[in-house]
């Protein structure tokens, strides 16, 4: 029996808060699941959702599917209506989707009051509706809406709408834990049952909802009683807590327990696929997500970088490779001096045999971090770091003669307050003096700093800011507090993070600009003029 992953990000994952996604998005999204190699690709409600509609009118002439097809989602029949006669039915035709997926009750007590109408005609709509669709040609696969914890309510009622669908023709019946409450010891008796009622070769798939904290778990337990088609989002998109994270699943399903799954690019562009797709929806990457996540391979004890010298296994639970991931070592004062040695080799530096070398940075980093840095996600302060103990010195790009901002607000509240900085360094053998506006004090330093060295240096104006964090470190102090904050810089191309700590938000901003900025022509093969 061959497997189905299926993927709902387009539909049930962009009903998350604060996702809204537009055709064009959905569009971009498309062919990067495809390029994964999901089996099918849910487009959403068309008739119902005029943006979708609209998705699959554009799809059939702009998308070109080489390993997923289209699934154009819908419910069965409204009550008294014959299916041929519906609109919405008629709408998932129109679609021209070759698959159709027909959300169904399956708990007695939502057709009762949710839907207003009898087990029986409940029942009817799902047989009428599959029966119609397979009779146009359409692959059917309904999802048994809140069908365990109907099942916990009404077994045989539940069983009954899986047969119904079954029956009438659909391919597959995918078992709804619609409220995410389900555990996965349940999942297990409760698929084990229809497995048996259905026999071998029905195709049976789960779709997990993720609010008790168990849909990837829930997901496997369904897989290993008899179900041959999961469901789920990328990155775990969806309303409330988010469904089944697809990648997860199939990661656990193909490097855990042998199975292929995968028709495209597969699990070797995991990493890169799903935050291609976290920029397209505008949702930041969660750094700790399994397998993907910037942090899933990322070791900070000392004791564990001992282990992963000798053998990085030994504290991996996969090659971070076989996902498109990578192995990162973080820098804190947890660190040892076999943590810096391999982060100075990840980031091209040779510390092997260098003991002095490494005792000084160990140490400096350690009395750095007991003054309010950190080296966790500031990878490029760092390495500058490294530069100044291994060579002695940082490249000299410019020599800062004095800084100062002012904010000025005229009139009464409510006007808008202009900031305004201006910078005075040396850089190519003369003084530099410029004045830059911005959107408040650190905005306007980061200006006036990129005018005064694009003069000496036009690399500066493929770099821009693009996060900016701000952390007080003891609190108590109120605004006398010590400030840390982290910026990231891209170029176009790469990003790099820089920290900067003092008495003050701009005094630590400035540390962190300048660091950026020279971290930046370092690595743009820029030499001090």
């Amino acid at each position: 029996m061959s497997f189905h992953v299926y993927d709902t990000t387009l539909r049930d994952g962009a009903q998350q808060e604060g996702m809204n996604l537009s055709v064009t998005d959905k569009l971009a999204i498309a062919p990067l699941l495809d390029e994964l190699g999901v089996g099918f690709i849910e487009g959403g409600w068309p008739g119902a959702v005029p943006k979708d509609t609209d998705f699959f009118a554009r799809a059939a002439t702009e998308l070109t599917l080489k390993n997923s097809v289209l699934a154009a989602f819908g419910a069965t029949r409204k009550v008294g209506l014959r299916a041929s006669e519906d609109p919405q039915v008629l709408a998932l035709l129109h679609s021209g989707a070759p698959v159709v997926t027909l959300v169904a009750k399956s708990d007695v007590r939502h057709a009762e009051r949710a839907l207003r109408t009898t087990a029986e005609e409940n029942l009817a709509m799902i047989t009428d509706t599959v029966a119609f669709l397979v009779g146009e040609g359409r692959r059917v696969v309904l999802d048994a809406e809140h069908f365990f914890d109907g099942y916990r309510f009404d077994a045989a009622y539940s069983r009954s709408a899986v047969l119904a669908a079954f029956e009438a023709g659909a391919e597959v019946v995918a078992l709804c834990d619609t409220n995410g409450g389900m555990l996965p010891h349940w999942v297990t008796d409760i698929v084990g049952d229809v497995r048996a009622v259905v026999g071998p070769d029905a195709i049976l798939g789960m779709h997990a909802h993720n609010d008790s904290g168990c849909a990837v778990a829930n997901t496997l337990a369904a897989v290993d009683a008899g179900c041959s088609h999961v469901q789920g989002t990328i990155n775990g998109y969806g309303e409330r807590t988010g469904n089944a994270d697809l990648i997860t699943v199939v990661a656990n399903l193909e490097l855990k327990n042998g199975r292929t799954l995968l028709t495209g690019a597969g699990l070797t562009e995991a990493s890169r696929i799903a935050h291609a797709i976290s920029e397209i929806t505008n949702i930041s990457p969660y750094a700790r997500q399994p397998y993907v996540g910037a942090s899933a391979f990322a070791h900070k004890a000392g004791l564990h970088a001992s282990a992963i010298k000798v053998d990085p296994d030994l504290y991996q639970h996969i090659d971070p490779r076989l996902v498109g991931n990578d192995m990162r070592m973080l820098i804190s004062d947890m660190a040892g001096r076999a943590t810096i040695e391999l982060k100075g080799r990840e980031l091209g530096f040779d510390l092997s045999g260098q003991g002095e070398v490494l005792t000084r940075i160990t140490a400096r980093v350690k009395e750095a971090e007991a003054n309010g840095y950190t080296y966790d996600a500031a990878d490029a302060s760092f390495e500058l770091l490294l530069i100044e103990e291994m060579m002695g010195e940082r490249p000299q790009y410019f020599d800062v003669e004095s800084w100062r901002t002012i904010v000025e607000r005229h009139g009464h509240r409510g006007t808008v307050a202009l900031a305004e900085a201006t910078v005075k360094l040396e850089a190519g053998g003369e003084r530099v003096v410029t004045t830059g506006e911005g959107n408040g004090p650190v905005n306007a330093l980061d200006q006036a700093l990129r005018l005064a060295l694009t003069r000496i240096y036009p690399e500066i104006e493929s770099f821009g800011l693009i996060d900016f964090k701000v952390r007080i470190l003891d609190q108590m102090h109120g605004t006398d507090a010590v400030t840390r904050v982290l910026i990231e810089t891209t170029d176009g191309q790469t990003s790099w993070s820089t920290v900067g700590v003092g008495p003050n938000i701009l005094e630590a901003s400035w540390e962190a600009l300048t660091d950026s900025a020279i971290y930046g022509l370092i690595h743009a093969g820029v030499n001090p003029r």
